[in-house]
């Protein structure tokens, strides 16, 4: 219940809380004038002014109007009101003047880690102001300020942002523990293949593995791209917290995946290959029953011409020495097979 000025009326809107930060110290909630104040003319109250300290003010902007009346705010640039009212989910980082911006990813607040999906947060950075804007709830956000609520408060906004993307690539490698457990039990079961080996679902537990890496490497690849981009050029007040630190834990969780997507693909290609390997071994089977029945199939359908003067035609025990010379037959093929080696 925080509100904003547009036309003169305070209005509701989607802002989820505003807070005062002080390195050392608890933060503290800011009234609905001073937050007005600061959005609308771009400076702090002078009593906050005088403390060394900055402010973060996040909003949620699922509603139109909250998105309208962000898009209002006189004390930003067009492009950075853009940025945070903007619903892609593409990321970027960027700066104009002393003013940082930019969207990066996070997970959302889904219950369970099969289903935890991407979203996307937005913000704009000054050495006095923290603005961050989301369409779900983000918990990386929401641990950030749990954290900042017991004291934990750095002297400058730009390390919210590089904790918020901490949590995020803590939340992956997470992520990848659990994928890379995965790829151990399909790994101890191709080591251990037996008949009873069910392949089918060890491509499909490979599968969900290769599936899941391949949607966080289209997340992470662009924001490892951007931090490692030669020409974006941030604040010198940024560049240590923001730039520095992002990168470095981003591109290791980009190597991280990248390891896990070569393994994923190994144990695939030996899966594929114990496929083929035991479809061979039916397809064996299959042939050498063939070629063994092949003669007696041509005794039998010789005796089982309707001629007369058939050989074993007229004794008692003529279908008995018939069976025999079948199995004689089969049983002379076989050592055949086997003196050909191709047994």
């Amino acid at each position: 219940m925080i509100f904003f000025l547009k036309g003169g009326t305070l209005l509701r809107d989607g802002l989820v809380w505003a807070i005062f930060c002080r390195p050392g110290k608890e933060p503290v909630e800011l009234g609905r004038d001073v937050v007005t104040q600061r959005l609308t003319t771009g400076n702090f109250p002078l009593e906050l002014m005088k403390e060394d300290g900055w402010a973060w003010f996040h909003f949620d902007i699922v509603h139109t109007l909250s998105r309208a009346q962000i898009e209002s705010i006189p004390s930003l640039p067009e492009e950075v009101r853009q940025v945070l009212t903007n619903l892609e989910r593409s990321t970027r980082l960027e700066s104009e003047g002393d003013i940082v911006f930019g969207a990066l990813p996070a997970f959302d607040d889904t219950s369970t880690d099969d289903e935890r999906n991407v979203s996307t947060w937005r913000f704009a950075l000054e050495p006095d102001l923290l603005l961050t804007t989301r369409r779900h709830p983000i918990p990386a956000l929401g641990v950030v300020y749990h954290e900042l609520q017991r004291g934990l408060v750095p002297r400058s906004p730009a390390k919210v942002v590089d904790r918020a993307l901490l949590e995020f690539a803590d939340t992956l490698r997470r992520d990848f523990a659990r994928l890379d457990d995965q790829l151990d039990r399909a790994e101890d079961v191709l080591l251990m293949l037996d008949r009873d080996t069910d392949l089918g679902r060890m491509s499909g537990l490979l599968g969900v593995a290769r599936r899941r890496s391949t949607e966080l490497r289209r997340v992470l690849t662009p924001v490892d791209r951007i931090f490692r981009d030669e020409e974006l050029e941030l604040p010198e007040w940024a560049e240590d917290d923001l730039r520095d630190r992002s990168q470095r834990q981003v591109h290791a969780a980009l190597d991280d995946l990248l390891a896990l997507q070569d393994r994923a693909r190994s144990l695939q290609d030996e899966l594929t290959s114990n496929q083929a390997e035991e479809t061979n071994r039916r397809l064996y089977i299959v042939s050498v029953g063939t070629t063994l029945m092949l003669p007696a199939t041509f005794v039998t359908g010789f005796f089982g011409m309707n001629t007369g003067g058939m050989f074993l035609s007229g004794g008692a025990w003529d279908t008995v020495i018939a069976g025999i010379l079948c199995f004689g037959i089969m049983l002379g093929t076989w050592f055949v097979l086997k003196l050909t080696k191709l047994l």
